[in-house]
């Protein structure tokens, strides 16, 4: 059998292989992993701390093993052992560049890490990785900013979320804040892309001494948290202060996050060079929840501000709510409402009383992609099938664009949701359908009409089903 070091080489074989299975940015995130030891039976390999073993172990040990296999030729087992990074390198905090102050040592111009922080001035508390519930529709997006949190600067970098409105965007990126905060002593900056364009125009305003307070102010911070950049569209000037702050923060390996409400791609009369550096990082979608992480939402929720509510109740909410967070915890504060101000407990029967109108809504109705494209299909004589087909022919084509279009309008889904839903087709599909549309409906002022018709039997449809 081969000796410990041909094991070794094994290992790296092994990570050069899956290396080349996997896209870039999933191998950076999941395989910080270092070979230990090996047997005829057994590797056991290291993990940076308990976050990687969890995850590690769901996705990838039996990947691992199979890949091993196929080199070996005979069955092994994966070991996973928690065995933290050179703490000189990363610090007791495991954030890099930050190393905590030896005894003794005043004047080496580090801070030594406080004993209690207080909580940041520009972030919510309570936006914490422990108060985020994780499901399908943001496992991915959840694990990546955790990683971040601990490691803010290096592999993914900038991270940017996006996704429609009330899905937990501005939540998560405040964990990665709050937490980065909590462990270091980095500086971190969290602001919303409005009021960074009001302060970049008051520091034009003030003159030269404001113009490098602001300068200073973002381009020194050790992380920058930046909400909601779809707002700084046609803002050029705000741009280009943008993209020269995002050039010093990323030479100096500096960490950035940002959110939007779709991918940078899609954004309008947006720098493109910004675009760019925005989009070369990693970009994650965040999608509506399923009904079970709905549930657990309305549960957790419902635990944090001390209020009882029966199972049958939040089943009714989840089946009834499957628009995003911002809507269940709407439906939560009126039951919640409710109880404190009547003293009495919710029953099923109160609970559809109370929230008939929010389940009535036709924003709730509008979300549903399946009846857009029906109506549409309708219209043109089509079946669902045809819709979501691989037929590239003129009647089925315009008709399928026209749908995107529509539901690009109308609903907040992505345009990553929206192709899933055409065949599991690619979101460049969808912006390029949505664009052929647009440029019809200069060329023709009558399409204008013919897609308002249709919104309105789709709405009239919506409120009868």
């Amino acid at each position: 059998m081969p000796e410990n070091n041909s094991y070794e080489l094994i290992w790296k074989e092994t990570l050069n292989q899956i290396k080349e299975d996997l896209k870039e940015q999933e191998f950076l995130a999941w395989f910080n992993l270092d070979f230990l030891d090996a047997d005829e039976k057994t590797f056991t390999i290291s993990v940076p701390s308990a976050f990687y073993l969890d995850q590690v172990t769901k996705r990838y040990k039996s990947y691992i093993e199979g890949k091993i296999e196929d080199l070996i030729g005979k069955k092994i087992a994966l070991t996973l052992v928690i065995k933290p990074k050179n703490p000189e390198k990363e610090g007791k905090t495991g954030l890099p560049g930050k190393k905590t102050e030896p005894s003794g040592a005043k004047n080496s111009g580090e801070k030594a890490p406080q004993a209690k922080k207080s909580p940041h001035l520009q972030l919510r508390a309570d936006y914490s990785f422990e108060s985020y519930i994780i499901g399908d529709n943001n496992n991915f997006a959840a694990n990546a900013a955790q990683a971040i949190a601990r490691n803010p600067g290096t592999a993914y970098n900038p991270f940017l979320i996006y996704g429609g409105a009330g899905l937990g965007k501005t939540h998560l990126m405040q964990a990665i804040g709050n937490y980065i905060h909590k462990n270091s002593n980095y500086s971190v900056i969290y602001v919303f892309a409005e009021t960074f364009t009001n302060e970049f125009i008051a520091a034009i305003n003030g003159g030269d001494k404001a113009k490098a307070a602001f300068k200073n102010k973002y381009r020194y911070a050790d992380v920058l948290l930046i909400d909601d950049i779809h707002f700084l569209q046609d803002k050029q000037g705000t741009q280009e202060e943008l993209f020269y702050t995002f050039n010093a923060l990323s030479d100096a390996n500096k960490q950035m996050v940002f959110t939007c409400d779709r991918p940078v791609s899609e954004l309008k009369n947006f720098n493109d060079r910004l675009r760019s550096r925005v989009g070369k990082g990693l970009n994650v979608d965040l999608q509506p929840p399923n009904y079970e992480t709905r549930c657990a939402i309305l549960r957790k929720k419902a635990e944090t501000i001390g209020v009882a509510i029966p199972d049958e109740v939040i089943s009714l909410v989840s089946k009834n709510i499957s628009t995003n967070v911002r809507d269940l915890e709407s439906a939560l504060n009126t039951l919640s409402a409710y109880i404190q101000l009547l003293g009495k407990p919710i029953t099923l029967e109160i609970a559809q009383e109370r929230l008939k109108d929010m389940f009535a809504s036709p924003r709730q109705a509008n979300m549903s992609m399946e009846i857009i494209q029906r109506v549409v299909a309708e219209e043109f004589h089509l079946s669902l099938n045809d819709l979501k087909g691989k037929k590239k022919t003129q009647n089925i084509v315009y008709p399928r664009q026209l749908a995107m279009f529509i539901i690009r309008e109308i609903t907040e889904y992505t345009t990553t949701e929206i192709g899933q839903a055409f065949g599991g087709r690619d979101h460049t599909t969808v912006m390029h359908a949505c664009q052929k549309i647009e440029e019809r409906i200069k060329a023709e002022p009558s399409m204008d009409s013919t897609i308002q018709s249709l919104i309105r039997t789709i709405k009239d449809y919506s409120a009868k089903s």
